[in-house]
């Protein structure tokens, strides 16, 4: 099985090609670093672009929704999506606003969705998109119920095409501006999780888990 993805006019990178990455080992990477995924897709009237919690398992993401929910009804009945996540790492401070730009982490997929009807490959998605959030969790938690099951909807996409842009590096001034007497450099991005709250509900004595405590401060 090859280690990249092949090269079509779809994900071809035109734009900062030195940018561009199609291996799979980078893709993957920066999708399990990401927890929303941008889908984007045509509908009757026009284009449509929708956050949505996701998760990856290979070559597989899984999209959650209600099952109910209309998003997840356009899926079903379309052939073909775009799927974007992107994380930003920094703001490039140029000498000029032409040559300021971005650090970030990109990758943009394309793929068929297929609704997941079968219980116990729902349940193995839903475990997927879980663990993308908050890892470790879905074994602490009740068990899901069956209407719970039900009424969720999961969306699976094969990764057929994909490509990432990786941006580091310093400002990339025009040789004279070099001399100008402005500050130029990164201002770095992070995100980054917090403490622990506790819920307003939650009764006396309880502590978090090993588990809950690692995923404080934790940075993507």
């Amino acid at each position: 099985m090859s280690n990249q993805y092949e090269i079509k006019k779809s994900n071809r990178v035109r734009q900062l090609k030195k940018k561009a990455r199609y291996d799979k080992k980078n893709v993957h990477r920066i999708l399990d670093a990401g927890l929303v995924a941008h889908v984007g897709f045509n509908q009757d009237d026009g284009p449509v672009v929708v956050p949505m919690l996701y998760g990856r398992a290979k070559n597989e993401i899984y999209l959650h929704g209600a099952r109910k929910a209309r998003i997840i009804r356009l899926l079903e009945d379309t052939n073909r999506i775009s799927l974007n996540v992107t994380l930003l790492d920094g703001i490039v401070l140029a000498r000029s606003t032409f040559n300021s730009s971005m650090h970030y982490r990109s990758v943009t997929i394309f793929g068929k969705p297929e609704l997941i009807e079968d219980h116990q490959e729902k349940l193995m998605a839903m475990r997927v998109i879980s663990e993308n959030t908050a890892p470790g969790r879905w074994d602490e938690v009740r068990d899901s119920h069956i209407n719970e099951v039900k009424m969720t909807g999961v969306i699976k996409v094969m990764i057929e095409e994909a490509s990432a842009k990786i941006s580091t590096g310093d400002p990339d001034d025009q040789p004279e501006d070099y001399e100008i007497p402005i500050w130029a450099g990164i201002l770095p991005i992070t995100m980054k999780t917090g403490e622990l709250q506790n819920d307003k509900k939650l009764k006396a004595g309880i502590k978090p888990s090993k588990t809950l405590n690692s995923l404080q401060n934790k940075i993507f």
